[in-house]
């Protein structure tokens, strides 16, 4: 085949290697920059050496649906004669075909059903660096294939970056690497324009791209279109920067704008893929990264940026993160403008952040959602990938999440092996989750409409804008857009096949939003929204997540929804509602069987008890009523926490309460760790100790202001220590003058003596307590209550300060004695009388 084209491209001079390769040793790489022709060649020439098909795997469905027509191009033939593709809904191939151009997941398909490929002489792996999830998949599975039963299945692995030694040690071998063959450099040289912004952006992430970097590029477009012959490829991130920058580039003249993403309608892309009769700007995602040539493209402007897949593994929602492009990536975008010609890029960045960027882009595998790909390997009998040559191993925690999801489905038993119901998903070919709404949702609503609606959900390119489903359903049913419909209807055909005879016959007639609602929610049971305010858009999920309707959503007020697809950045408090369709409570219930459960709640909520029985489905409360009789245990518990979270503040301290409790914080000051603490931490934690029978009677907040505080906290007193509480810390005490004293604890360092100074005549000494231990503070009053002396060395205070005392106030107190000796003087709480 590959003689019956004249076109002489850089790759050429190296398939006689290639080819020499293969047959001596079955497997090879071929590494080949952008724009050497290996996509288009190699195939051609390895379909001259084998015997049966060549299939040619693509990551992306535009890529292989251009590569084969380019081939076909090359051999003055139609697509369908001896090179032909397949991608999901869409194959065109004849008896004759040698050349099959696939997707990877299909491939990864073929080998599942039949690992032996009969008919199938050769497999390409085209672009094997870009390392989607089917892209490793379908090379693990195909090296062992060839290992185990088809040792005469030629395998190449072609690639424009130069990681060769990997994937040829996964072909061979790490004792004998499969060979590899590389390929001389591009045809026609590319300049690089150093193009950075003006003036500093804002670093990408997950909210929206800087508008003053769009703002530069549509400039450097400009610029470029000012500067240079031929059209533009314009490399940004995403459908939104690409419609942002398209606004900016009004006024081009005779310039055709076109638009290049994987969201996009074939035709629409096949478009952008066509010479065109005036000059173009064709603003494309990653798609155009590899294996398609653009044609008419001389200049390339880079944005720099690339967008990647997160998952939230907690959550099992996706966010969308724009990242820096890889050095590698930006290699293969530089090539774009050198396949027909010389060319140029403009680098939307300075060379010292080249300089920092990541060698290669991140794998799938570290980021995306491991569902399908584990299912795949149960299917494969390696449910843990040991033993595969796959380039990396799946994150253990991706993978747990993902082989839960399985059993939950019941595609897989508890080793992680593969059920026959795992089975009948795996042949779906959908993901996991859909698989399950096809087989478990056309009972109840009926296969076609089970097909309908899955496939809208696995080919959500169809839906169009808006984020009501129903209605996306309708109009692809209605025929509006043609090329959508005609995808869908293709899709639809497929899955409908895929159901069991018989399914759904007695289906019952559902309304289609409720169908919707339940196929979705078979798909998704955690992602059941109900709305928490009535007539608004915030949404609570089953699984947890908050949720928010675009503003104007048709859905807005709807009580509850089925969201089938949803994403939250990093950070962001709330996921975004992209497709969804409303649901009744019931059908809720009914697909979400698993997450409905009854539970008795006893707790402390706000300022008190709550005790009630609530049933939810998952996160969300259907039903709330009273508990009229709560276990008085957990009771006691919800006091606790509450006592806890309060304060002591929530007990009635009465001065009787208080008062004890500083006489025991004196004791521990005074005689050390043996006594208790009753400091707030301390009460606190032992409360259980020393409130436990209150705790176990109590049933609101209320009754703990009941509580006896002082009787409660002498629970906390040892027999030995309650017996000699009032001896070494007595509430009150005797002075010479007959009266008892109140003893101020309040600082357990120094407790206070309040009393008439009159009344401490014949002391001689200052009293001691805690067994002679600490003196008390005298606070000395005079007759009128005032404090005269504060002392603690009483012996010390009648030989200096007291004269002074006396001296001061005899005059101004002429009725109370002030004596030269106090300490011989005989005591009195009374004032002498007046005389008539």
């Amino acid at each position: 085949m590959l003689s019956d084209v004249r076109v002489d491209l850089p790759v050429r001079a190296v398939l006689p290697a290639v080819l020499a390769a293969l047959r001596a040793s079955g497997a090879g790489v071929l590494v080949a920059p952008p724009g050497t022709g290996k996509t288009t060649l190699a195939p051609l020439a390895v379909a001259e050496q084998v015997e049966g098909r060549v299939v040619v795997a693509q990551p992306r469905r535009v890529a292989a649906r251009a590569a084969a027509r380019r081939m076909a191009e090359l051999l003055g033939e139609r697509v369908g004669d001896r090179v032909g593709y397949a991608v999901r809904g869409d194959r065109r191939v004849g008896p004759g075909t040698r050349v099959e151009v696939v997707t990877t997941g299909l491939l990864v398909r073929r080998l599942l059903h039949d690992p032996d490929l009969p008919g199938t002489g050769a497999v390409l792996l085209d672009e094997c660096h870009e390392r989607h999830l089917d892209a490793d998949l379908a090379l693990a599975f195909a090296v062992e294939a060839r290992a185990a039963i088809r040792p005469d299945l030629w395998l190449l692995a072609m690639s424009a970056t130069p990681e060769a030694d990997r994937f040829a040690a996964l072909l061979g071998g790490a004792d004998t690497p499969a060979p590899i063959v590389r390929a001389e450099s591009a045809l026609h040289p590319v300049t690089r324009i150093w193009a950075p912004p003006p003036r500093p952006v804002a670093p990408p992430g997950a909210g929206p791209v800087d508008r003053a970097l769009l703002d530069h590029v549509a400039a450097t477009v400009r610029r470029a279109l000012a500067e240079r012959d031929g059209d533009v490829l314009v490399f940004l991130p995403g459908a939104g920067e690409i419609a942002a920058v398209a606004g900016r580039l009004g006024g081009l003249g005779d310039v055709a704008l076109l638009t290049l993403h994987g969201r996009q309608r074939a035709a629409e892309q096949d478009a952008a893929l066509r010479p065109a009769g005036r000059r173009r700007v064709v603003l494309a995602t990653a798609v155009a990264e590899s294996s398609l040539t653009v044609p008419g493209v001389r200049v390339v402007v880079d944005a720099g940026l690339s967008r990647v897949a997160r998952l939230d593994l907690a959550r099992g929602l996706g966010a969308l993160v724009t990242v820096p492009v890889s050095r590698a990536s930006a290699t293969q975008r530089a090539g774009r403008a050198g396949r027909e010609a010389p060319g140029h890029v403009y680098r939307c960045w300075s060379p010292a952040t080249h300089e920092r960027l990541p060698a290669q882009p991140e794998p799938e595998i570290a980021t995306a959602d491991l569902t399908g790909f584990a299912l795949d390997l149960a299917a494969w009998g390696r449910p843990d990938g040991t033993g595969l040559a796959l380039p990396d191993a799946p994150p253990g925690a991706a993978m747990g999440v993902a082989r839960d999801t399985l059993a939950t489905l019941g595609a897989v038993d508890a080793a992680g092996r593969i059920t026959e119901r795992g089975r009948l998903i795996a042949a779906v070919g959908a993901h996991p989750r859909l698989a399950r709404a096809l087989l478990d949702g056309a009972p109840r609503v009926g296969v076609d409409r089970a097909a309908e609606v899955v496939a809208l959900l696995a080919e959500d390119t169809v839906a169009g804008p808006g984020d009501d489903l129903t209605a996306a359903w309708r109009r692809l049913r209605g025929g509006g857009d043609a090329p959508a419909t005609a995808r869908w209807r293709a899709e639809v055909r497929r899955l409908r096949a895929l159901v069991p005879a018989g399914t759904g016959t007695g289906a019952g007639r559902l309304p289609d939003d409720l169908a919707a609602g339940l196929l979705v929610g078979l798909a998704h049971p955690e992602r059941l929204a109900r709305v928490r305010r009535p007539g608004g858009t915030s949404y609570l999920m089953s699984g947890g997540t908050a949720a928010e309707l675009r503003s104007g959503s048709p859905l807005a007020g709807v009580e509850w929804l089925a969201v089938a697809v949803a994403d939250r950045s990093p950070g962001a408090p709330t996921a975004r509602v992209r497709l969804a369709a409303a649901i009744d409570e019931a059908t809720a219930r009914e697909v979400a069987g698993p997450l409905l459960r009854t539970e008795r709640e006893v707790g402390w909520s706000g300022s008190d008890v709550v005790a009630r029985e609530v049933v939810r489905l998952g996160a969300v409360e259907l039903v709330d009523r009273p508990l009229a009789h709560p276990d008085p245990a957990e009771v006691g518990e919800a006091l606790l926490t509450g006592l806890r979270r309060t304060g002591l503040g929530m007990l009635e301290w009465t001065p009787a309460a208080r008062a004890l409790r500083e006489r025991l914080a004196f004791c521990r000051s005074a005689l050390g760790g043996a006594w208790p603490d009753v400091g707030d931490e301390a009460l606190l934690a032992a409360a259980p100790v020393w409130l436990g029978p209150e705790l176990a009677t109590a049933r609101r907040r209320a009754d703990l202001a009941r509580v006896d505080v002082a009787a409660a906290l002498r629970r906390l007193l040892p027999w030995a220590q309650a017996a000699r509480l009032d001896e070494l810390a007595p509430e009150r005490l005797t002075v010479p003058s007959g009266s008892r004293v109140r003893i101020d604890y309040a600082d357990p360092a120094s407790p206070v003596l309040p009393v008439k100074l009159q009344e401490t005549f014949g002391w001689r000494e200052t009293p001691r307590l805690a067994g002679g231990r600490v003196p008390v503070l005298l606070h000395l009053l005079s007759p009128a209550g005032r404090p005269v002396a504060v002392t603690a060395d009483l012996d010390s205070f009648w030989r200096t300060g007291y004269p002074q005392v006396r001296a001061e106030l005899r005059g101004r107190y002429p009725r109370h004695p002030w004596p030269e000796d106090p300490t011989t003087a005989t005591p009195t709480r009374h004032a002498t009388p007046r005389r008539r």
